[in-house]
């Protein structure tokens, strides 16, 4: 398989994201240029996705009787949490999207955040925007980072 196809793969996979698809693509001596930008494109897509299948699987799961209790329960706990946050979640909402995205840590990608958005109810267009600018964001530290150009530790 072509090494380029692994790490876009790589960059929509939910566990590695970009994170491990731009470095190795830069590893196995793709075009730095070219692995940030096919991987920033790919990962990008993870947001429209997931909010389109999560409405649908929700719609369809809702009809289970366990599911929808379940569901229910939780959406509670995210309703108390949310009251409890107030004006900041409205206020900062998106604005700690694109923070938690552009973070380069494990499990703080754009799977995450979408299902996040999705939960909180937060705008759709909005939330892709803010969560496709912090894989941008996380794209750039990463390659650097991959590169040498600068060390986080």
């Amino acid at each position: 398989m072509n090494q380029l196809a692994i790490a876009l793969l790589l960059s929509f996979s939910p566990i590695s994201e970009l994170r491990g698809g731009i470095p190795f693509a830069i590893a196995n001596g793709i075009n730095p240029f070219v692995a940030f930008f096919s991987c920033i494109a790919i990962n990008s897509l993870v947001a429209p996705i997931i909010f389109l299948f999560l409405e649908t699987a929700h719609k369809k799961l809702f009809k289970n009787k366990v599911y929808k209790n379940t569901f229910n329960k939780f959406l509670k706990k995210i309703e108390r949490i949310k009251r409890r946050v107030g004006k900041a979640y409205t206020s900062y909402g998106l604005f700690a999207l694109v923070l938690f995205v552009a973070i380069p840590f494990p499990s703080t990608g754009a799977w995450t955040a979408s299902i996040v958005a999705w939960l909180l109810k937060l705008e759709k267009i909005k939330s892709i925007l803010a969560i496709t600018l912090g894989v941008i964001i996380a794209g750039i530290i990463v390659t650097l980072t991959t590169l040498g150009i600068i060390k986080l530790f």
